[in-house]
């Protein structure tokens, strides 16, 4: 008797970006682990905006996605990718940002695709009001009303978007105990004589007590906020320094007049992008967000992996990244006077600062671990998709 053996056909997920700069950024772990198991496939606008080389990935497809709204091109968008969906027969596809999610949502649909999922990683409209809040809000109802799995990567995000009216408490959840990707804790790791290093690099006095800040520069990241209260303490702890990195998106950088106490060289840098997040942010002594808005808030995460205490305001999306007075301290969104309190609290007790630096390493690992989020997503897929049938 001859037995005859075939191997199970691998199944194929696809990934929809609207840049590849998402891709780059929070996926190329998990692309890399899933795709020991399944094909993987990312579609976006990739070509145009300087390519996606990231292991793991099977195939690419550019199609003509677009960060602003554009129904003429919208419509192409959304032709394109169903045309690839139907094509491509996908066992899942996921999307990443509200644009893609939208257009996603739409083609999968129409394309037959069977497992339909979203991740909500911020909303824009949170800080909107009038006719333009509510069509963004009610893109994402849409996204929702289309898709058969809705994640968030926070529990704060969840609950907002409960309160909101786009979820409620059992069309959506969050893998393991949030964040997109989780923190390289071994990456992100204090290394002695890295911050006299990075220090000298930057020209800053060791005396120098140093409140950082990175990410994208607008009004919704509470710079102007921090400006303001960086001004007002620096009179009374001169040997206070204000560090950024990041892209000056909204142009903050010129209304550095309007705050006389803030001398770039002397009390504040910025420092512009850096490939090396992980020693730059070494050169400080207290991480500051005090965002408006944030879906997760990874920085702020990943500034606790470097053993750094942090002040974040009471944006929702925050919630979840620091335990309140012992990894960090709380602001209320928009108020200067609180953000100043806790930054005089921080440059009065450096032994609060190594306390709670201590602290936030600990509990990054414990909860936000880049291999404790690759395995609940794994699990996910393994899961909907039942890889062992």
């Amino acid at each position: 008797m001859t037995l005859y053996y075939t191997m199970a056909k691998r199944k194929k997920i696809c990934f929809v970006v609207a840049v590849p700069g998402t891709a780059r950024s929070f996926l190329s772990a998990h692309i890399r682990n899933l795709s020991k198991n399944y094909d993987i496939y990312v579609a976006g606008n990739i070509t145009q905006n300087g390519g996606l080389e990231v292991e793991g990935i099977k195939g690419i497809f550019d199609f003509d996605i677009n960060r602003d709204i554009s129904l003429k091109t919208d419509l192409k968008a959304l032709y394109q990718l169903t045309s690839y969906f139907k094509k491509m027969k996908f066992d899942a596809v996921q999307s990443v940002t509200p644009k893609a999610g939208l257009i996603t949502a739409l083609a999968a649909k129409f394309g037959g695709v069977k497992n339909r999922i979203h991740i909500f990683t911020g909303q824009v409209w949170a800080t909107k009001s009038g006719w333009f809040r509510r069509l963004l809000k009610g893109m994402d109802k849409l996204i929702v009303a289309l898709d058969n799995y809705i994640l968030t990567d926070g529990e704060s995000q969840r609950q907002f978007l409960i309160k909101e009216g786009v979820l409620n408490d059992t069309n959506s959840r969050v893998l393991g105990a949030g964040s997109i990707c989780g923190a390289d804790s071994e990456r992100f790791s204090p290394i002695p004589g890295v911050r006299e290093e990075e220090r000298e690099k930057m020209h800053i006095p060791e005396d120098k007590v140093v409140f950082s800040f990175m990410g994208r520069l607008n009004r919704d990241k509470g710079i102007y906020e921090l400006f303001q209260a960086f001004n007002n303490m620096v009179l009374k702890y001169p040997n206070s320094y204000l560090l950024f990195f990041g892209n000056d998106e909204g142009n903050c950088l010129d209304s550095l007049h309007d705050y006389p106490n803030i001398h770039e060289g002397e009390n504040f840098q910025f420092y512009g992008r850096t490939t090396s997040p992980q020693l730059s942010l070494q050169a400080s002594d207290v991480f500051c967000m005090p965002s408006y808005r944030e879906g997760f808030g990874m920085s702020v995460v990943e500034a606790q992996a470097l053993g750094l205490p942090v002040i974040c305001s009471d944006a929702y999306g925050l919630g979840d990244t620091i335990a309140d007075n012992e990894t960090g301290l709380r602001c209320k969104v928009g108020d200067v006077d609180s953000l100043q309190k806790a930054m005089e609290e921080f440059y009065q007790n450096p032994e609060m600062r190594k306390r709670m630096g201590e602290k936030g390493r600990e509990r990054v690992i414990n909860l936000f671990a880049g291999d404790k989020i690759l395995k609940a997503w794994s699990e996910f897929y393994d899961n909907i998709l039942d890889r062992n049938s």
